[in-house]
């Protein structure tokens, strides 16, 4: 089951992977020369070419950079042992760092930075384009986007490693020479980067765009420069770029919470940014292009649509958080979030506070899928559960069909109202207002005088499963002793990953 994704894959530094069609037949015959040798920079309307190529790229995300970025947190843990126990587990329970031979670090490290350099070498494309050109403003719209998605890279890469290297071009051998940037400096160049974009984008929702649908826009770019902002507590600038988002009236919150994480959710209003993926070419042969949900999958089931295929059981809900919820008295999140065994419902039942649950809890879900108790997890995660009865005809793997969104509405909200409540100016909305907003969909009452720890609980109960933000928050504010859960010890020198082993032989500045 250690199913390394069919995107290219790197042992050493990188290699990059050079996905224009037009070139393929020139990378099959190296001997041929320089592959771009034969492109003819004249033709205007190529320019979207390397834009396509550097899309392609950011889509093909593989599996097992999700679990580094998002297991961390007491949100999560990490379903069973099996496969991919021990450095897998390890990282759950924030044990065992110094082994930095696990080979997800090396994975997606490398994997990050392929799709960097495969973004410096769009960038060269479209410069190239731009210079033939009588009119620049696609090729400076197409540039801003492949910003944009460098910028995210760099943004994950920064959260788990923390000092990391800031490629410049597309010369691969630079990194040899490269120095690392702190990872304030990585945030501050995603600002920068993002400003340097965003008047070139698109001002539309990703969903309006017809050239590449679900494209990024400004408001992508917005909401990826508040994040890396709130990562420097620069609170004024996030309520800031939150504020144009939220005042530009493109985005609304889906109001069918348990169907935003189906089929309902892919290009939905709520998204700024997401993953695409398709099995349309499956009547004819060709392969699914779609991500590895089976990670987050049950290990046993009975779906509804016999015959569909159970999953991996590498991610589950954790305890704390689905006793959380319970004291809030949550049911639409939490039942979209979680699914149940009935080995699960009766590990809460063992604490006396919860020896009664609500009735709706059970180990069969809202869409009829049965999950079956596994001695790899107690639950899985609903955010990224596709109901059996969703998949096309056909189709049998978990998940096929389904986006992967990177980043929602509601997000945008909490981090307003957040920045609101330490101190921040912003006459939009209120914060009570942002929150309120959030917690109506979820059927939860209005709060009055919202404090920053309302805010903080409400993006836990919101936003759990979904790239690491539970643990994000908590080291920014410092809130160590949240992560200290279920037997485990968190401590500061366990923040960011240890590099990997691989990349610390071949680039000296690593090594000090």
């Amino acid at each position: 089951m250690r199913n390394i994704h069919n995107s290219f894959r790197m042992t050493a530094l990188v290699l990059l992977l050079l996905s224009y069609a037009a070139c393929r037949e020139k990378l099959n015959n190296p001997d041929d020369g320089d592959p771009f040798d034969t492109l003819d920079y004249t033709i205007s309307v190529n320019t979207i070419q390397p834009l396509i190529s550097c899309y392609a790229e950011f889509n093909d995300f593989p599996w097992e950079n999700f679990p580094l970025i998002a297991t961390k947190g007491d949100d999560v843990n990490a379903g069973g042992e099996g496969d991919q126990g021990g450095g897998y587990t390890d990282i759950d329970k924030y044990s065992n760092f110094v082994e930095n031979t696990y080979w997800m670090f090396n994975n997606s490290w490398c994997n990050l930075y392929a799709d960097i350099y495969e973004a410096q070498l769009s960038m060269d494309q479209i410069a190239k384009y731009r210079a033939h050109a009588s009119d620049k403003t696609k090729a400076d719209q197409y540039t801003a986007e492949v910003k944009v998605l460098r910028a995210w890279d760099l943004f994950l890469l920064s959260r788990m490693w923390g000092k990391i290297l800031i490629p410049l071009s597309a010369d691969q051998t630079e990194m040899y020479n490269l120095k690392l940037s702190t990872k304030d400096d990585v945030m501050k160049h995603i600002s920068a980067q993002m400003d340097e974009a965003i008047p070139y984008l698109p001002v539309m929702h990703p969903n309006k765009r017809t050239d590449i649908k679900g494209g990024v826009t400004k408001y992508t770019a917005l909401a990826i420069k508040a994040l890396a902002n709130l990562e420097l507590k620069n609170y004024q600038v996030v309520s800031d770029a939150t504020s144009q988002i939220i005042s530009s009236n493109v985005f609304v919150l889906e109001p069918d919470y348990y169907n935003l994480f189906k089929l309902k959710g892919k290009l939905n209003s709520e998204n700024l940014f997401e993953m695409q993926y398709s099995d349309a070419d499956y009547a004819t042969g060709n392969p699914n292009r779609g991500y590895v949900f089976s990670f987050f999958g049950p290990e046993v089931w009975t779906p509804k649509v016999t015959g569909s295929k159970a999953g991996w059981g590498f991610f589950e809900p954790s305890m704390k958080y689905i006793k959380f919820m319970l004291n809030r008295g949550e049911t639409i999140r939490l039942e979209t979030s979680v699914i149940f065994t009935r080995r699960g419902i009766a590990e809460i039942k063992k604490d006396p506070g919860f020896a009664s649950l609500p009735a709706w809890i059970s180990d069969t879900t809202a869409s009829g899928d049965i999950f079956n108790d596994s001695y790899r997890h107690l639950f899985s995660s609903g955010k990224h559960y596709l109901p059996s009865d969703q998949l096309s005809s056909g189709q049998t793997y978990y998940g096929t069909n389904k986006n992967f969104t990177c980043i929602r509405y509601a997000e945008i909200l909490l981090m307003y109202a957040e920045a609101q409540t330490q101190g921040t100016s912003g006459s939009v909305i209120t914060a009570d207002a942002a929150v309120n907003t959030v917690r109506l969909r979820a059927g939860l009452p209005p709060l009055t005088g919202v404090t920053n720890a309302q805010v903080m609980d409400e993006k836990f109960a919101e936003l759990a499963m979904e790239w690491g933000t539970r643990y994000y928050d908590m080291i920014r504010l410092g809130r160590y002793s949240e992560l200290n859960y279920d037997g485990r010890t968190f401590t500061t020198d366990k923040t960011f990953y240890p590099y990997p082993k691989s990349q610390v032989d071949l680039l000296p500045v690593l090594q000090q």
